[in-house]
């Protein structure tokens, strides 16, 4: 008993969490870990059944495209740092895509990776949620509820910093708010 505790314990840590997804007002997420050319199959069964265009990868290439791309997704590489903020270019791209992605279809889910879904693809999950109009501590909350451990010291602090500026305001609502004024 005492040998099946310990080898639980030592696994029991390297196990990452399946696919989280993270919905608020009219945008979802799915936050995954990074899958390989042996596992590409099953991710992207996974893609298909949420009706995922889009794969925003933040971490280095381990697999290729060219399966997603002929399924219609496309894959955004936008690499930075692990444990780091992302730059404020990749910060740029990631809301175009959202305001892009959500105002062309509404009922899209945009799924965003890194190694192990715990670091660069929850921040930029979490500024999505902040310029939506979340306070960041329930951004990091609700992130944290279901990817347990995201989010290091570093990349907190940044978001406790940041500062939102209606980059999610679609030009379709500003239109809208426009002709009822």
């Amino acid at each position: 008993m005492k040998q099946k505790d310990s080898i639980s314990s030592i696994i029991s840590p390297l196990v990452r969490p399946g696919p989280s997804d993270i919905s608020f007002k009219n945008m979802r997420f799915l936050i995954m870990d990074r899958p390989t050319d042996n596992t590409l199959n099953n991710f992207i069964e996974e893609l298909k059944k949420r009706n995922i265009r889009d794969v925003v990868r933040v971490c280095e290439p381990t697999y290729r495209t060219d399966l997603l791309a002929k399924e219609g997704i496309n894959v955004h590489d936008w690499q930075f740092d692990d444990g780091s903020p992302p730059p404020q270019h990749v910060v740029e791209q990631w809301f175009e895509l959202l305001r892009t992605r959500f105002q062309e279809d509404p009922n899209s889910c945009i799924a965003v990776h890194c190694v192990a879904g715990l670091g660069r693809a929850p921040v930029l999950v979490a500024l999505a949620l902040i310029e939506l109009g979340m306070q960041y501590e329930d951004a990091i909350d609700l992130i944290r509820q279901k990817r347990r451990g995201a989010i290091n010291a570093r990349q907190l602090s940044y978001l406790a910093e940041y500062r939102p500026k209606s980059r999610l305001k679609t030009k379709l609502r500003q239109t809208h708010k426009c002709l009822l004024h």
